[in-house]
């Protein structure tokens, strides 16, 4: 029994080894760069905690165009990297090349669904996370007028503004929400100047919370709102130090932990292709209250956003997703 039970765990540190000696974690950033102070800072943040965590190093690689996506990601499979996080929708199709060229290699998409045998797709119920952002506007705006700027014109997200009016409307019906999109392609998501404009013009419409879903472009948001002394709402990353007095809060999207996990489990031996869903329920998404917001956030209104938070997990509100249908009927 004893040389049994020797010879069970011996398999076992085995196999560990060859994990340990196999796991080569990597990471390729969108084009907007790891220091976006928003959607791929989130992802980079997970990077600097799993480092730290483990001491392991986890390759970066920083395309500055769509052909050097697909670039890093091979060029990282061929140098034995896996698992390789590829940190945004835009990569989708790079990820389904590499992944068909590599098919023992392990590729976490976040973001976006390829579905290969050896991607894992993870995805987050942004329109839940909207929501409770877009109760705070409501509750916080004197004008009962806010606004939604958008990056890319794109589904994903449309999901955005889409769950923002909803949760706006859900505290005060009569609310009017003003909705724009920077642009039609991937430059949209880096265009602070005319996101800029943008949000000056639905602050000189009335509006006077501004929820920014825009990459690097939501910077011009933020600044506008502090400008003309109005309250501004964050994305991806907590972002409520950016103005600390003008970020009412941020809707904080967990890519942070989704990177950080898909590593961890892939070190354990438990990685898995598949699809992955990340809401309220899973702490896939929040919103983000600190010591840079506290003053702008009263008790009541904290009181009111966590119980609309807790009636959603538990079904009592039900928050349509416009990528269902490509509509915000609701």
């Amino acid at each position: 029994m004893k040389n049994v039970l020797f010879a069970t765990v011996l398999g076992l540190t085995t196999v560990a080894s060859v994990q340990a000696a196999d796991f080569k974690p990597a990471v390729v950033y969108d084009k907007a760069g790891k220091f976006d102070k928003s959607f791929n800072e989130a992802a980079f943040q997970g990077v600097q905690k799993f480092q730290k965590d483990f001491d392991v190093e986890i390759k970066e690689v920083e395309p500055t165009n769509e052909a050097q996506v697909e670039q890093g990601l091979v060029k990282l499979a061929r140098r034995g990297s896996s698992p390789i996080v590829a940190v945004g929708f835009s990569q989708a199709n790079a990820v389904a090349t590499a992944a068909e060229k590599y098919p023992e290699t392990q590729f976490t998409l976040i973001d976006m669904v390829v579905d290969k045998p050896n991607v894992r797709s993870i995805v987050f119920k942004e329109h839940e996370g909207s929501f409770l952002v877009g109760a705070l506007a409501a509750l916080k705006s004197e004008t009962g007028k806010v606004g939604f700027i958008g990056g890319m014109d794109i589904p994903l997200i449309r999901k955005f503004g889409c769950g923002f009016e909803q949760g706006a409307k859900h505290v005060n019906p009569d609310v009017q929400v003003f909705t724009n999109m920077i642009g039609s392609t991937g430059a949209a998501f880096n265009n602070p100047g005319k996101a800029n404009e943008l949000a000056k013009s639905q602050i000189d419409s009335g509006a006077d919370v501004l929820f920014a879903a825009a990459g690097s472009s939501g910077s011009g948001v933020y600044q506008a709102a502090k400008d003309r002394k109005k309250y501004a709402i964050g994305v991806d990353s907590n972002q409520n130090y950016i103005h600390p007095g003008t970020m009412l809060t941020s809707m904080v999207k967990r890519i942070d932990v989704a990177a950080y996990n898909t590593w961890k489990s892939a070190k354990d031996g438990q990685w898995a292709p598949g699809v992955e869903v990340l809401g309220l329920a899973e702490n896939g998404v929040d919103w983000a209250l600190d010591e840079n917001n506290r003053d702008l956030v009263s008790a009541d209104m904290e009181s009111k956003v966590n119980q609309i938070k807790a009636d959603i997990i538990a079904g009592k509100i039900s928050v349509h997703d416009y990528m269902s249908d490509n509509s915000c009927n609701y």
